[in-house]
């Protein structure tokens, strides 16, 4: 069974230090559209049926055909009776966005608007939770993904943070300015007394680590609030304020002011 495969190959390849947490869903859903087929081996119609099918843009296909055509080369060199996709049928041009470099104003404007979101019953740590996120990420250059990841204990008191087995499994120290630290102590006072419960630090309302959909979500809403780069075609990203804590510092957002 390829459903079988998949776990095997997913497990060797996690104890490579991989993660694999998209590629694994992926497979897995290969697998089943296999056996609705009727299929234990790797068909090369069957692979470009489903990703033709299942890939919506150009470059979900190629992601989902890159990931087959690994899969299948780890199970042709155990059994030739597995078939071997065709080389890169789905070319596509990588290019990276350029990155959109905020003002200090800009972010100053953004904390601003993330001060002024509505109150909600189910998480009333809602504005300063966004403030210190967003604050926090465009102060030191973190990833998005390592910001939502952090857990309270990760805060070091001697102003630090412990960022967690993130990208390439690393895990790393982030020294804090120390108007950062004091931004940070007066986001976890008032945690303390709203959200005790979780264990991550930046909690949603179910004390649960944020969805990334949801982060971006609010990020836009509050672009258009802060009324930043209104008529560019391609809007700024969170990621784009690692550029921002690689270029220059920001006094306005050391401070988290809002």
């Amino acid at each position: 069974m390829l459903s079988e495969a998949v776990d095997r190959y997913i497990a060797l390849r996690r104890t490579l230090g991989y993660k694999l947490r998209k590629p694994a869903r992926q497979l897995r859903a290969f697998a089943d559209y296999a056996a609705s087929r009727g299929e234990t081996y790797i068909q090369t119609a069957s692979v470009m049926a489903w990703t033709t099918a299942a890939g919506r843009t150009p470059e979900a296909r190629a992601e989902r055909f890159r990931n087959l055509a690994l899969f299948a080369r780890f199970l042709h060199a155990e059994d030739s009776r597995h078939q071997l996709p065709p080389r890169n049928p789905f070319p596509i041009r990588k290019t990276r966005p350029v990155p959109y470099i905020y003002a200090p104003d800009e972010i100053a404007r953004i904390l601003d608007a993330a001060g002024k979101l509505r109150r909600q019953r189910p998480n009333p740590l809602r504005r300063e939770l966004n403030i210190t996120m967003f604050g926090l990420i465009a102060a030191t250059g973190l990833r998005v993904s390592e910001a939502i990841a952090l857990r309270v204990e990760d805060v070091w008191p001697d102003g630090a943070l412990h960022i967690r087995e993130t990208k390439f499994c690393k895990s790393r120290l982030v020294p804090l300015h120390p108007t950062v630290v004091e931004a940070l102590g007066r986001y976890l006072e008032k945690r303390r007394r709203v959200a005790a419960d979780s264990d991550c630090l930046f909690p949603s309302a179910r004390g649960r680590a944020l969805c990334p959909s949801t982060v971006n979500y609010t990020f836009r809403c509050l672009l258009r609030q802060a009324d930043v780069a209104p008529g560019r075609r391609r809007q700024p990203r969170i990621h784009d304020l690692r550029h921002n804590s690689g270029s220059r510092i920001i006094p306005s957002t050391c401070g988290f002011a809002a």
